[in-house]
Parts: structure tokens; C-alpha cells; sequence
């Protein structure tokens, strides 16, 4: 029988989504494997205007993201899933807590991806033994327009935020897809329930959202924090306050959201030693702690240079005196990185003199021109 021709049991759907839920997934949706041309209009637009920042790999990759069969010719079906990891308390109350840092709530424990291609396997397998569908599984680690598929089939629709919205989840929502050669019927599009609410627009510090259901990347903290591989851009530095990787300030003020419920998934619950964790333990970290802190997060990919920069830009905006010396500290770390940043925080906690002692001790050895760079953006001031 070839691809084209299997037809699942007229069940299959009832079949499917009820399996998907025994295995824990909290909302499953069937859309077409393609995509329409306004959601490639917007990807490619998206890219020429330079929204993507350095992530190269997303321009590299449009064309394909576009056209869900080029990644496999045969699906003819997607099985969209969803899995909630709602907060169990005010994902931005540790933003009025200075000297601890903010971690988005999607990466206070276990690296989600693990968990969603477990599960997605499981469904997968089930789909192929009963149903006699071949299958493949991905996540967002595949050029896979993940939200623009869960709109076309009914989990929600992308907000002014460019996030996914379900009236019943909110927005705190892991996605992962089966790709599936059966003809499933798909699902009715969820209609955009945003109205006129500009929210999460407006709550962005540092004004990210060019336009509603726009998002320009180098401004996002989410990226700069994430993704951004150099020295977070200056003007940027005073706005990103204490989030030290990623930022949940438009999805946590989504109006939408008092309908979201809290995960029962425990693996997604926040490690204490996360939720609030102290600036100055975190700035201690060397490559090997780090590696043992962060094993199984999602933080790790960054790397201990890139944290540890953004933990500084937090603690050169924490205003804490006490943190002077720790910023110190880090002057002379090996990572040019990080010695950039300690430029700037050392700076922002300093008086005149003890800035201009440090620099002329260090500049006259200081070989990398982005941190030589630092300390002579921050002496004229004085």
C-alpha cells in the first residue's frame, strides 16, 4: 500500500487523541502536513528584516520550515501535541529580588525535550503498531513551524506575543509533532482572541515588539540570553534588570492565563536551587560546577561563559554594593565574555576612583579588543 493511499479507521482520531492523553499529554490537535502561504509570508519577511539576529540557522532553514513535506515527501497528516508546564506560583515575582537572578519557567528543571520525545515516541510506535501509519517524531530542534501547525490544528492561536494562546492552557505550552503518512482528517483553526488587548506588548522592557504579532529577536531577552553569542548590545544591559536566562514577562501578564492550571508533571516543577537562586553563587561557577548544576537543563547548551555573562549584566543592575567584589573577581576570568561583562558590572557598582585604579592596572594588559573595548566605554563617565 503506498503512502498516499492509507486511509485510517474512521476512528483513528478518537483512537489517537484519547491514547495521547493516557500517555500524558495534556491536548492533541490534526492539521495537514503543509502549511499556508501566510505563514511563510511571515517567516521570510520575518528574516529579511534582520529579526532573526545571528541565528543563522533560521534563515538557513526557512525555505524548509515553510513546507512541512520537505522534511519528509510521504506525511500526509500532523498529530500536534501539547504539554502543560503552568507555574506553581508568580513566575515574575523574583524580579523585585535584586540579588537573585530570574530563570524563565520553562528552564527551572529538566530539559524539556527529553521528556516530549519520550512521549511522542510512545504515541508515535502505537500509531504505527495499530494503525499500520508510518511515522516520524519531532521537536523543536527540527525546522518544524511549531506554532503556526498548532493554530491550524485547534490548540490555540499565535497572540500579539507570536506565542500560541489556548483559552484553556493560556500560554504555557510545550509543543511536539508526529508526522504521520495516514489521511487524518484535521481539525477546525482556532479563531485569534486577542481583541485589543496589547498587554504583553506593553510589558516587554525592552520594547521587542516592533508591532502586534511581531517580534524582533535582538531586542528579545529571551534570545540576547539565550541565543546572542557576544556581549549583550550596552543600551540593552539596563533594561534586562535580574533575568538571567530568558524572560516570561509577555506570557506571565497574558490576560488568558486565568484559565491556565498549574502542571502535574513533576519534572517540570522548579528545582528549588532554581526558582530564585543567589547572583553571587551562580557567578562562582567554573566550567566543571556549572556542568554539574546545569546537567539535565536546558541552560547548559548555553555554556558557562554565556550564563555567567548574563549573571553579571544582572549583577551590575542589581545595585547591591555587596556584589562590587564578586563582579571584581571576574575581571580577570579567562572567558573574554565574561571579563566584558565584569567590565561593565564592576562599573555600574563603583565609585570614580576605584574604577580608574582597576583600569589602569588592566587595560595595559588586556589583550581582546571587545573588553578593551568595555573599560574605555565606561571611563569617560568619570
Amino acid at each position: 500500500m503506498t503512502a498516499a493511499a492509507q486511509q485510517p479507521p474512521h476512528d483513528a482520531k478518537s483512537a489517537i487523541r484519547a491514547k495521547a492523553l493516557e500517555i500524558g499529554f495534556d491536548a492533541v490537535g490534526f492539521a495537514p502536513a503543509s502549511l499556508d502561504g501566510t505563514a511563510r509570508a511571515n517567516l521570510q519577511a520575518y528574516v529579511d528584516l534582520g529579526h532573526h539576529g545571528d541565528m543563522g540557522w533560521l534563515a538557513d532553514t526557512a525555505d524548509r520550515r515553510g513546507h512541512p513535506q520537505s522534511l519528509w515527501p510521504e506525511a500526509r497528516s500532523v498529530v500536534v501535541l501539547a504539554q502543560n508546564y503552568g507555574p506553581t506560583h508568580d513566575p515574575l515575582a523574583v524580579l523585585d529580588h535584586p540579588e537573585r537572578g530570574a530563570i524563565s519557567i520553562y528552564a527551572r528543571n529538566r530539559d524539556y525535550h527529553d521528556l516530549v520525545k519520550k512521549r511522542l515516541k510512545r504515541l508515535a510506535r502505537w500509531m504505527h503498531e495499530e494503525l499500520e501509519g508510518a511515522v516520524k517524531v519531532f521537536v523543536d530542534t527540527a525546522p518544524v513551524m511549531e506554532k503556526p501547525l498548532a493554530a491550524a490544528a485547534g490548540l490555540g492561536w499565535q497572540g500579539k506575543h507570536t506565542n500560541l494562546l489556548s483559552r484553556t492552557w493560556g500560554n504555557w505550552l510545550f509543543l511536539g509533532e508526529v508526522f504521520t503518512t495516514l489521511a487524518l482528517e484535521p481539525d477546525a483553526p482556532e479563531a485569534d482572541h486577542c481583541g485589543s488587548c496589547r498587554a504583553c506588548l506593553d510589558v516587554c522592557p525592552t520594547n521587542a515588539f516592533p508591532a502586534p504579532y511581531q517580534l524582533d529577536a535582538r531586542r528579545c531577552i529571551s534570545y540576547l540570553t539565550i541565543e546572542h553569542k557576544g556581549p549583550i548590545p550596552r543600551e540593552l544591559r539596563p533594561l534586562i534588570g535580574n533575568r538571567i536566562y530568558g524572560c516570561d514577562d509577555c506570557l506571565a501578564i497574558c490576560p488568558w492565563n486565568k484559565f491556565a492550571q498549574r502542571t502535574d508533571e513533576d519534572a517540570f516543577w522548579g528545582r528549588l536551587e532554581l526558582t530564585a537562586p543567589r547572583l553571587r553563587d551562580l557567578a562562582d561557577l567554573d566550567d566543571a560546577s556549572f556542568r554539574q548544576v546545569f546537567t539535565a537543563s536546558p541552560i547548559k547548551r548555553t555554556g558557562r561563559a554565556r550564563f555567567v555573562r548574563n549573571v553579571l549584566i544582572a549583577i551590575g543592575n542589581s545595585g547591591l554594593d555587596e556584589l562590587k567584589e564578586t563582579a571584581r573577581g571576574l575581571l580577570d576570568d579567562e572567558s573574554e565574555l565574561v571579563r566584558g561583562a565584569a567590565v561593565w558590572a564592576f562599573a555600574r557598582l563603583s565609585d570614580p576612583d576605584d574604577l580608574r585604579h582597576e583600569a589602569g592596572r588592566r587595560l595595559a594588559l588586556e589583550t581582546d579588543p571587545d573588553v578593551r573595548a568595555e573599560w574605555t566605554a565606561e571611563l569617560p563617565a568619570y
